[in-house]
């Protein structure tokens, strides 16, 4: 009887811990290619919008409505799990709620190591306007 109420709880448990929203850590390393052609990527299909700094100012972005998102911002950092990050790069602004002007990516949906870099590009934006980053 103890046993089979262990085992629920552990599964129990397991079921928990798999619905937490994953972030990623530095133990998840990108291969140096990988992170090469999300940097390029982002160079030539990000920076018109979001900026070479993420802020949102890129030349296209100043005409569009809504505006791109500053993606250093710390309160959308907080915000949004990697999993969101890497789906709305993949699938572009309709697959969130978003804006239809952020397009989606289907040629990365091989590539899920450059999606990865994608997203790390992303959350470094948020690394650089952290409070702790500014000591």
């Amino acid at each position: 009887m103890i046993t089979k109420q262990l085992t629920g709880i552990l599964a129990g448990a397991a079921l928990l811990i798999s619905a937490v929203p994953h972030r990623a850590t530095a133990a998840e390393p990108i291969p140096p290619a990988a992170m090469q052609e999300a940097q390029s990527i982002y160079s030539t299909r990000c920076v018109t919008c979001h900026g070479p700094g993420g802020k949102g100012d890129g030349p296209a972005g100043a005409a569009l409505s809504p505006k791109p998102r500053d993606l250093g911002d710390p309160a959308w950092q907080q915000s949004v799990t990697d999993e969101h990050i890497e789906k709305i790069i993949q699938s572009g602004g309709p697959a969130v709620g978003k804006s239809p002007l952020m397009p989606a990516n289907p040629d990365l949906n091989s590539k899920p190591e450059v999606i990865k870099a994608l997203r790390a590009i992303v959350r470094g934006f948020g690394a650089k306007t952290s409070p702790a980053a500014a000591h």
